[in-house]
């Protein structure tokens, strides 16, 4: 049954909306001022609010805007006097839905609450969607099958709706952008910017004019004024990434905003007030770091108001399936390619990597292995050379002395998955010319030519990426 939400302090017009209403279906509940009916919108379910502009104590006009900030999508029809038709459009100007002056029509009426329930049903339901969608990216994104990742969402569902400062730890590669990001998609910030700035990738000489911005003529090339960072995230979120390498004298600016919220641009006399939420991330030791004085401990007390420890992928193995079958769905759309899953040898090389580079250089890896994938099939082989050698028990440089503890291939399969990868590797290295990878090789172009057809390696698709390092032998060339 649909709930309305009487407030008017007339009896008689109160018996008269209930006896209407009743008969129409809805459900009523009268209140014969503001205070008391935003103490019962407050504590029940209602669909509508009906409400007079002029009321005792607390106004119509004040109880619209109250109203709305405890439920924004809250319709609300105001009910007035033709004398004071002027407080009603001062309603509708201020978020009220509709307005009827009294006398009015009772089949007016109801078209009018009719429609007005209608289109809260719509939004509530558009609202509803939109959190899945957004909620069902955010899982493909952010996966959290392990019981580690689920004490790190939980610390993340904690501070969200508040406004609090959170210092997220952890090595490179572990998500630590992408747990801040939730943050803010959780907060009541969510509407507001969502700035990021990588505190280790800007020399110190320029740091400061992206935190604060710059006035005209600070310096030379400064042709006009240009907003920082904290600007920008005005009524937002700002991320200050590896804040870990930041210098002594920033630090000390960073930590004047957060005290104050407010801070001079470079060149600049007047103060700028802003409502930033910090969110900091390092893959530093920052007690040790305040220990040996090369951070402030006052800056870290600051930011140390929820510490998320987020653990590497090693201490996770759980997650490396469900992350690498993600990363191969998402990777095979925005690439265009066709490859529908990792074969299980594949997966169980995966699964006993070590992963220096976590949850990225997994990413990375599939990526990789996407592209000089020739079937719709990832395979041991066509992972990075590093990563197969790690399965075989040995390094890319070292001969195939430890080719025997490869997982459930015979000795013909890993001779040529090894064969295969040396092939990959010096490819790779030489940008796709054969020429090159021949003599890194220590073969003959013909004999690359004739490898090349056997592992039906897309040498193409190698080129269009260019060599990845000017390469040296990364093994003896004697030994192939």
């Amino acid at each position: 049954m649909i709930q309305i939400l009487v407030v008017d302090d007339d009896e008689q017009m109160q018996f008269f909306l209930r006896e209407a209403l009743l008969r129409q279906g809805y459900g009523v509940t009268l209140r014969s001022n503001a205070e008391d009916g935003l103490s019962a919108l407050r504590g029940g379910a209602f669909d509508l609010l009906l409400m007079d502009v002029r009321l005792p104590g607390m106004s119509g006009l004040v109880a619209v805007d109250e109203a709305l900030r405890v439920d924004r999508h809250m319709p609300i029809i105001v009910m007035t006097a033709h004398a004071s038709r002027d407080g009603a459009i001062e309603a509708i100007r201020r978020g009220a839905y509709d307005y009827f002056t009294k006398p009015f029509r009772l089949e007016e009426m109801e078209i009018v609450i009719r429609r007005a329930v209608e289109k809260r049903r719509l939004l509530v339901e558009i609202e509803r969607l939109r959190g899945e969608i957004e909620g069902s990216a955010e899982r493909g994104r952010l996966v959290s099958s392990s019981q580690a990742m689920r004490g790190v969402l939980h610390l993340v569902s904690r501070a969200a709706p508040t406004d609090s400062t959170v210092l997220i730890v952890g090595e490179s590669g572990t998500g630590k952008e992408l747990i801040a990001e939730t943050i803010h998609k959780r907060s009541p910030r969510r509407d507001g910017p969502f700035v990021r700035l990588n505190c280790a990738a800007i020399p110190e000489a320029l740091l400061e004019s992206e935190l604060f911005g710059y006035e005209r003529g600070a310096f030379t090339g400064a042709m006009a004024r240009k907003p920082g960072k904290f600007e920008i995230a005005d009524e937002g979120t700002l991320l200050l990434d590896e804040i870990g390498d930041m210098s002594m004298s920033t630090q000390s600016k960073i930590l004047r905003v957060l005290q104050e919220q407010e801070f001079e641009r470079v060149g600049g006399t007047q103060s700028v007030r802003v409502n930033v939420r910090i969110v900091a991330s390092t893959n530093k030791d920052l007690p040790r770091a305040v220990k040996e004085g090369r951070f402030r401990d006052d800056l870290y007390f600051r930011l140390n108001v929820v510490t998320i420890e987020v653990p590497p992928l090693r201490e996770r193995r759980e997650e490396i399936r469900e992350l690498a079958e993600h990363f191969v769905a998402a990777t095979s759309a925005r690439l265009g390619r066709a490859i529908r899953a990792v074969s299980e040898d594949a997966m169980a090389v995966l699964l006993g990597y070590d992963w220096p580079g976590n949850v990225r250089e997994l990413r990375n890896a599939i990526e990789r292995a996407a592209v000089v994938a020739d079937a719709d099939l990832i395979t041991v082989a066509t992972l990075p050379p590093a990563i197969q050698a790690s399965a075989y028990g040995v390094s890319p440089g070292v001969d195939a002395g430890g080719l025997a503890t490869a997982p459930n291939l015979s000795l013909d399969g890993r001779m040529t998955q090894l064969e295969r990868a040396f092939l990959l590797d010096a490819l790779s290295k030489a940008g796709g010319v054969q020429a090159a990878a021949a003599r890194l090789l220590g073969v003959t172009e013909r004999s690359v030519w004739h490898l090349v057809k056997k592992h039906r390696i897309e040498v193409d698709k190698i080129r269009e990426k260019g060599p990845e390092r000017a390469a040296e032998p990364p093994w003896p060339a004697e030994r192939m």
